[in-house]
């Protein structure tokens, strides 16, 4: 009994402690369900309990590889299952996140292994003497929690951050659980071997050749757990884009739909006004006083010409708008030059591009509520450029500002103009000097779509 309970303490307490952090990291944005807390005691409570019998298993059939592997398996399943009972999740989305909390579990265990073969090879540990188990678990817990730092900060952020509302690629998940318990079957296999192979005590050799096979194991799983990491990326990233596509496609969808209801309601109003001119001209030589009331409405009646029908009616609109709140915006664009631009294309960028600028100097001081679109060819270069006062800091991720509810208000109407921009070969770039923001599309050969 003794030495059940002493395995249970070295292995099995130990695995789920471990397993537990990774798994809090990579569900640290999950959605919980209902009476989270006390459903997490009573698992904790469960898990731990069932690791009793678990580990007088592992003292009866430990030391043969099946055995090993359904302690490992039961405990990782059991996992699996209280982590879906306590968050509200998909059981995919869940199964996704404890897959790869195992794999990073067995990443820092064959890193510190490599680590720790080596050194007993070079006999670094021999002047522990009687402190010796001590020693190690001091030295083991530090290396464990400087990994489990390393792995937050370079892989398990950037996952989490996705992973909201993102809708995993089954057969993706199925690779990588697939590599995951090839993984499992391997360490299984080696752990069990190399003890036999052991002189002393755990992972020290007497021959080189054993400690080479020993590292190249190691190495191997550890590779093989990077490999899931890299797949786990992949996948969340590309649902990510498929669902900025999906969200742009519809952005394109409405802006032709809005650009049909802009050009009539824009159409109807130059009619109207032409007629309210006329009328109003026969009033004023009668001498009636209505010269300031015709100048009022003379901006109803002004169209901005830029040689694209569609950025006529889309740029004319918004001058309305510039109208209404006093900003003074510049257009010098050849529009003749965007005719490689599909229409739907061409409206979502401009108008994203627009209304990001008026958002941030509609709030501003009067002199600073200007707006400057050029749009010019040179050197066989089309040139798309946007500047416009803004208020506050400005925060970049990934080359494009960050949205802020003081700031430009750049959020994914910049994404948008950056995947149309680059659908036609073109490149986006962003910058802030000082209290300007400025944007610039540049296209190479703007002459089709790129491929």
């Amino acid at each position: 009994m003794s030495e059940i309970f002493r395995l249970y303490g070295i292995v099995i307490a130990e695995f789920l402690a471990e397993l537990f952090v990774f798994c809090a990291m990579f569900l640290s944005r999950a959605e919980r369900a209902r009476g989270f807390w006390w459903k997490l005691v009573l698992s904790l409570a469960g898990l731990f309990a069932l690791g009793v019998p678990v580990a007088w298993f592992y003292t009866a059939f430990g030391e043969m590889v099946w055995g090993r592997v359904f302690v490992y398996l039961v405990l990782f399943g059991a996992v699996i299952l209280l982590a879906a009972w306590c968050f509200s999740e998909r059981f995919f989305t869940v199964l996704f996140c404890c897959t790869l909390a195992y794999a990073a579990q067995n990443l820092v265990y064959k890193l510190f292994l490599l680590l720790w073969t080596g050194g007993e090879a070079l006999r670094l540990f021999d002047r522990w003497g009687a402190h010796f188990d001590l020693f190690y678990r001091l030295f083991y817990y530090f290396f464990f929690a400087a990994a489990a730092c390393a792995v937050y900060f370079l892989f398990v952020r950037g996952v989490t951050k996705r992973l909201q509302g993102c809708e995993l690629d089954h057969r993706m998940l199925a690779i990588t659980v697939f590599v995951l318990g090839i993984t499992i079957l391997l360490c299984s296999l080696e752990d069990v071997y190399f003890a036999k192979l052991c002189v002393g005590r755990e992972n020290r050799f007497d021959r080189p050749e054993y400690v080479v096979l020993r590292e190249t194991g190691n190495a191997f799983s550890a590779v093989c757990c990077v490999i899931v990491f890299l797949l786990a990326a992949k996948t969340v990233v590309a649902r990510e884009l498929g669902r900025e596509v999906e969200q742009l496609k519809y952005a394109i969808l409405q802006s032709e739909r809005q650009y049909r209801i802009s050009k009539e309601t824009i159409d109807l109003i130059n009619i109207k006004c032409h007629d309210i001119r006329y009328r109003l001209g026969m009033l004023a030589e009668q001498g009636s006083g209505l010269e300031e009331l015709k100048r009022s409405i003379a901006i109803y009646d002004s169209r901005i010409s830029t040689g694209s029908p569609l950025l006529d009616v889309l740029l004319t609109e918004k001058s309305l708008f510039c109208e209404q709140n006093r900003i003074n915006m510049s257009c010098m664009i050849d529009g003749g030059k965007l005719s490689f631009i599909e229409e739907g294309d061409l409206y979502c960028l401009f108008a994203n591009l627009v209304d990001n600028a008026l958002e941030a100097v509609k709030g501003a001081a009067p002199e600073r509520r200007v707006i400057d679109l050029v749009v010019k060819s040179k050197d066989g270069l089309l040139l798309i450029q946007e500047e416009n006062y803004f208020d506050g800091a400005l925060d970049f991720e990934d080359g494009l500002p960050l949205t802020t509810k003081e700031g430009a208000g750049h959020g994914f109407g910049m994404r948008s103009i950056r995947l149309i921009a680059r659908k036609y070969g073109g490149e986006l770039s962003v910058f802030a000097h000082g209290d300007v923001f400025s944007l610039n599309i540049i296209f190479g050969r703007p002459d089709r779509p790129a491929s």
